[in-house]
Parts: C-alpha cells; structure tokens; sequence
C-alpha cells in the first residue's frame, strides 16, 4: 500500500498484544510480604531475554534490571550540567601508570549476592571473559585486555598486546557490570541466574514479572525500597492506564501526548530529558542494494528531518551526528546528509536505478510501544522514500519480536532491508555507540565492513590524547562514517516517564535506568 504524508499526520493509539517469556527457576526465594513492605512497581517498555549472563546481549530492558543487579568500577551520572563526571563503585581511585596501564583501587568489603567476597580475580575474570570477540558484548568493550592482579584489591587493565590505549576504558568503566569469578567457571550457573554486588539481588522470574529484594549487605547502605517488580508491559497506553489505577508506580517510555496530559495529574510526577540515544535508520550493508553506498546516500537525501522532528514534538532534539549531544565529541558533522530530492534521484541514476526502477521490494522493521511515535514517523519516512522511488513496505512488531529482528543472526544476515533502532549505553564514551555499530568487527545491525570506517574508528580509539582524540572523532571519524552512510541518525531522543508522588528520591539514568538506592515510598 501506498502511503501518503497525510495519511501519516494522523495519530493513531494502538494496543500490542502482551510477550510471554519462559519462566525461569529463582535464585532465592520469593520475598515475604509483611504489611510495612515497600514494594515499587515498574512498568517496562523492554523484555527480558532470558539468559542471565551480562555477556550474551545488549537489550536496553535487561540492560535496566541488570543495573540493579551488579556493580562496576565506576559510575557516571550523566547529568546534563556534567556529563562526563566520574563516581567510585567498585573502585574507589583510578589512574593511569603508563599509556596501557590503568590502575583501579577496589573497594574493600564488598560482597556478592551469594556471600563471595569481592576481589581482583572477579575483575579480571570478568573483564578477559566478556572482552572476548567471541561473546556478543564484547562490543561495549575497546577491544580485548588484559588484567593485572597486583594485589587482592588492585587491578591493572593492560593493553600493550592490542594496539590501543588504556585511558580507554576511562568512561567505559562506568558501563561494564562485573560478575563474580566463581560464577564465570560454571557458565551454566552464569546464565541461570544473576548474582552481583549492586543494592537489589535476583529473587525470581515468572513471565514477563522480574522480582528483586533489597540486598541487606549492599556496600552502599542497605535500600529503603524493599523490593522492586519489574513488569514487561510493551504497550505505553497500558503502562500508563496502570500508573493511572495505581497498579504501577513507575511508567516507562512515555509518548509525549501522554506525558502533558499525566503533568496536570496532582497524584502523579513526570520526567523529561534529553537521552544518551540517537534513534536511527539502519540500512543492511550486506544486503542489496544497501551493500552501495550511493543507494544509502539516496535514501537519507529523501528523508526530510524537519518533518520527523514536527511529528515528534518535545520527544526528539535536532542532530547531525551519529551520537547524542550527551556524550564526549559530539559536533555536527559539516557533511551529514540533508534532505536534497535531486541529490537521490541523481544517485539512485548513477546507482543504476533511475526513479527507483529496479529496485526490489524494501522491508522496513520498527516497533510499536518501546519508542515514542515509531510507528507514525516509521510511515512519514516509508512516504519520503516511497516518492523518490524505493518500493518500501513497513513492518511494525512489537518490542520483543522487534528486539529479535533487528540483529544479525549466526550467517551474518537480519531480517528486511532497513531497521529503526536507538542505542543507549550509560557512559559519555563515544565508541559504547560507534563501535558496535560501525565497526566491522561487530555492525550488530548494519553489518557495514567497510576498511575506511575500521580504520577512522581504530585511530581515534588509538589516539590517547584527549585532545587529539577529540579533533580525530569531529573532523575524521564522524565524516567519514557521514561519507559512507551506513546508518542515518535522525534525531537525538528525549526521554519521557511517569511516576507515582509517592515514590521519592528515584533519579533516571538518561540511557534508561533507575537509581532506586536513596528513593523511598511515602
């Protein structure tokens, strides 16, 4: 079907069957309900995979459990007054000794969820376990290291045999959970169950409901909340509809129509603020006809952005770059592509595809109830490319059959030919988001393996300046993947959420989590 810009100027309000996930045996067993209980229930936008090695994924809604759950050398706010601060976790002093030396200073006293003390050999077997290419996650990290025990709480990140500096795991820190060495020996027992040092441990999965209790020996001072419920409810009209009937005390992802309205409500507590996330229009690098680079540079000449920011209202901030004004380096790239029709039509010619002639059939996979308006600005962008000629279909899955589209499988292809995908990562550092997307080592989505790209990410990777780093990302990096066009950027989202008055003291993360460790039920 053909569809047209008005067609699309329609607001539409859908309801998404609810996922059913497999249940999963409980770690511990399930929490006692005395009548003084505080108990906070969150309604999720994003599924729970399954599998609990940190390792094995990098789904934005486990992502969110998991930051309860386990501890990291590190923490950084990201507050927009300061993004880049740095705060101890685990470690409790850092410094660099050498360009690939990185010393952390352990915090004593720490313990995991099942009573093992915390020490150095659970970095290191955490870091050289889930640094290697083999497992999924492997692309939050620079690349493989090495670690150091120098002494029971002293750890040295090495890098010297793999060519780039140690200061990159500066902010990277702050992003990586650490596991515990007895667990990483029986892989089995990893994916299981999760056990940490973070303030809130694993009591039990049951469909699509996570159970978390208060850890009484959590380092940082036992929680106030006792418990937290986490509910994977995919359709925002339903989270809001439970935050509304007192079912839910927190309500993830809100779109910005319920977001104005639930501001007037005098039960009720909002939150805006500008996320860690670009939302994007991936192409399938390794598929035609987006293995050539003019036809990606033709299907983001015929994308008006100025129309999607329209649509989106206070849920997106105009950007041209590939990462949010959130994290170190962003710029606006001079090159980026711009809307420019001619500009499409000359390169769809020169691509041998005049008017799109030629062209086979362009599946389109977004979602519905885990971003803001996908669905609607998903057809804004399927009319855009409709004109210019790309035979596009849209296809709109909800977030649990989306999450499972939109990675490349085991033989290196995805599903469809163009997939809309945000990535938020919780760490200033630009590369959580470049390389995974960009590299050829990972391309967990484009599949892009381009030499000139590697190399462009590799040297400001390499570059241990800061400086010099910042000039190599804004002048070579980022116009260089602007050149190729694997991905196209459309807007940098802001993040909408609702929360019950009773809840005090909770901060959001703006790549998603919730700091519950001071909150407090009234």
């Amino acid at each position: 079907m053909h569809i047209t810009r008005r067609d699309v100027l329609k607001v539409t309000l859908g309801t998404t069957a609810l996922a059913s996930l497999g249940a999963t045996q409980p770690f511990h067993s399930t929490v006692a309900h005395a009548a003084d209980t505080k108990s906070i229930k969150i309604a999720s936008m994003g599924p729970i995979t399954g599998n609990w090695d940190p390792t094995s994924h990098t789904t934005i809604g486990q992502l969110n459990v998991e930051s309860w759950i386990f501890g990291r050398l590190t923490s950084c706010p990201m507050k927009e007054d300061n993004p880049s601060e740095i705060l101890p976790d685990l470690a409790t002093s850092w410094k660099l000794i050498d360009p690939n030396t990185l010393e952390f200073e352990l915090r004593k006293g720490v313990k995991f969820h099942d009573g093992k003390p915390f020490s150095a050999e659970d970095v290191k077997a955490t870091m050289e376990y889930a640094s290697d290419p083999s497992r999924p996650a492997a692309a939050w990290y620079p690349g493989k290291v090495d670690v150091e025990i120098v002494n029971e709480y002293t750890v040295r990140l090495k890098t010297d045999k793999y060519g780039y500096p140690a200061s990159a795991f500066w902010f990277v820190s702050s992003f990586l959970p650490i596991l515990s060495a007895k667990d990483l020996a029986d892989p089995a027992m990893l994916q299981k169950r999760p056990n940490g040092t973070g303030p809130y441990k694993h009591v039990s999965t049951e469909g699509d409901r996570n159970t978390l209790a208060a850890y009484d020996d959590y380092h940082g001072g036992r929680p106030k909340i006792d418990e937290i419920v986490h509910n994977y409810v995919p359709d925002s009209n339903t989270r809001v509809l439970g935050l509304l009937n007192g079912e839910y005390h927190i309500a993830e992802r809100l779109e910005p129509e319920q977001y104005t309205s639930l501001a007037s409500n005098a039960d009720l507590a909002t939150y805006k603020g500008l996320s860690t996330e670009n939302k994007y229009l991936h192409f399938r690098c390794n598929k035609a006809p987006f293995n050539d680079e003019r036809v990606r540079l033709a299907a983001c000449h015929a994308i008006d952005r100025e129309q999607i920011l329209a649509l989106m209202g206070e849920a997106a901030k105009a950007s041209n770059c590939y990462i949010s004004p959130m994290k170190y380096g962003y710029i606006d790239i001079p090159n980026y592509p711009t809307f420019n029709p001619e500009e499409s039509q000359r390169l769809l010619a020169e691509a041998g595809f005049p008017k799109g002639e030629g062209l086979p059939e362009l599946e389109y996979i977004t979602s519905v109830g885990f971003y803001a308006k996908t669905k609607e600005y998903g057809e804004l962008v399927t009319a855009m490319l409709q004109e210019q000629g790309f035979n596009v279909k849209l296809t709109v899955l909800e977030p649990a059959a989306w999450e499972q589209a939109i990675y490349r499988q085991k033989d290196g292809q995805g599903p469809g030919h163009m997939c809309d995908v945000g990535w938020l990562t919780g760490s200033p550092e630009p590369d959580l988001v470049l390389r995974p997307n960009f590299h050829s080592a990972a391309a967990l989505i484009n599949g892009i393996n381009d030499p000139e790209i590697d190399a462009a990410l590799d040297k400001e990777r390499n570059t241990a300046d800061p400086a010099e780093r910042l000039k190599v990302l804004q002048t070579e990096t980022f116009p260089t993947i602007a050149k190729k066009a694997p991905s196209f950027s459309l807007f940098s989202a802001v993040n909408f959420h609702g929360m019950s008055k009773k809840v005090q003291g909770a901060y959001f993360f703006p790549n998603g989590p919730i700091d519950l460790r001071n909150a407090d039920l009234g």
